[in-house]
């Protein structure tokens, strides 16, 4: 089979995998980065060509493992790196492997190795795991390109240099991962649930990797209760993809969706996680999320949405330690309750937030309270703001759509 167009998401699929395979058979993270992606431009420049592979995943590690012999070449320096290697890993490759998503597991860890910041953490994650490009990255942290190109490449020298071997850590270290690890699923999922530019609304390949690392890590971890909050989470939210967008992909809010679209199978899936892992405490934000997630998803129409409780659940969340958008979302639901002018009065301390100041769902919340409270020019103007900030060419339509409407 020639001549035909390689999927994006297939290379995007095979990275982490790729990845993983090579970092375990040689070592050398860094390096093993940047062979990689060599490995994934020969696969773009020769599979259009040659066909397919039969298994283009073991295709992508022997390329790499070749190109990443030629940069330990390069370096003069290929037996004391093979030495090193051997001793770091002195026992891990006669393990059975397991599957092949394991290694995407390893590398999970790996990459939120604790001498990384949080934020160097999740960079590096989404680099390296999630798949996203550190344009991607830069524009998620608000961040300079290249701020973050300088922040990743730090990341991984650190991460090469710290002679941690790949493998699982052990349970200690695991549990002082598990933070950062979770965070930067949650962070994964969300760029492909709410896509933070580009034409579409959704990036599906994210979504489901995400979901498909957190199912990993729940098996791994099964009495973690906020692992098992984050895969209802995630579900949950997944469930509505379907019914977010027209056919033409505008957006579709909420409110508006047909609900006979939405996957009840997962609804069902995340419901049961939800409800066996509440009552085990002790209760984290994901859980919590995940609560409300579920109180949407379980209302037959929107009218019948349970908006007392998910106020009483944000509520929560904000004792919690909430951050600004959990906040902003509180306003909805508090003006859900008690009416739209009690929602812009939450909004007001909002505007002076760093985090929110240039967010369009701030904007784009108070239009929508402005024209439930009868404001219209207001509220035209506010949508127009929103639009203005908005960097998702969807969701631009969506805001501008409804300034016009008014």
């Amino acid at each position: 089979m020639t001549g035909f167009e390689v999927p994006e998401d297939l290379l995007r699929n095979l990275a982490p995998q790729v990845l993983g395979a090579v970092v375990r058979r040689f070592g050398h993270f860094d390096l093993a980065e940047d062979a990689v992606q060599e490995a994934l431009l020969a696969a773009a420049t020769s599979w259009p060509a040659d066909g397919l592979p039969d298994n283009p995943r073991s295709w992508l590690v022997a390329v790499a493992g070749r190109k990443l012999t030629d940069l330990l070449r390069s370096e003069q320096a290929r037996r004391a790196r093979e030495e090193r290697y051997a001793l770091l890993t002195a026992g891990t490759n006669t393990q059975s492997g397991g599957p092949e998503e394991d290694d995407t597991l390893v590398l999970l860890f790996l990459c939120c190795h604790p001498s990384l910041t949080p934020a160097s953490q999740i960079a590096l994650t989404l680099r390296a795991v999630g798949g996203l490009t550190t344009a991607e990255i830069a524009r998620a942290f608000m961040v300079p390109e290249a701020t973050m190109t300088r922040r990743i490449t730090r990341a991984k020298q650190t991460v090469a240099t710290s002679g941690q071997p790949f493998a699982l850590p052990s349970p200690a270290d695991r549990d002082q991962r598990l933070a950062a690890v979770l965070h930067t699923l949650y962070l994964v999922f969300t760029e492909g649930y709410a896509t933070t530019a580009g034409q579409a609304l959704t990036r599906v390949e994210l979504t489901t990797e995400a979901i498909r690392l957190t199912r990993m890590l729940h098996r791994l971890l099964p009495d973690e209760p906020e692992v098992a909050g984050l895969l209802a989470l995630m579900v949950l939210t997944d469930a509505r993809r379907a019914a977010r967008t027209s056919s033409d992909g505008t957006l579709v809010p909420m409110a508006e969706q047909d609900r006979g679209r939405w996957d009840r199978d997962l609804i069902a899936e995340g419901v049961a996680l939800i409800t066996e892992t509440l009552p085990r405490g002790p209760v984290g934000p994901y859980q919590l999320q995940a609560a409300i997630a579920a109180l949407h998803d379980e209302a037959a129409t929107a009218a019948e949405t349970d908006w007392p409780q998910i106020l009483a659940l944000y509520e929560v969340l904000l004792r919690l330690g909430g951050n600004p958008v959990v906040a902003l979302n509180h306003a909805v639901a508090a003006a859900m309750v008690h009416g739209p002018q009690t929602g812009l009065d939450l909004l007001e301390p909002l505007t002076a937030e760093d985090r929110l100041r240039e967010d369009h769902r701030l904007y784009a919340v108070r239009a929508h309270l402005l024209e439930q409270a009868g404001q219209a020019e207001e509220a035209r103007q506010a949508y127009r703001d929103a639009a203005d900030r908005a960097r998702n060419l969807q969701q631009q339509r969506y805001l501008n759509g409804r300034a016009a409407r008014l």
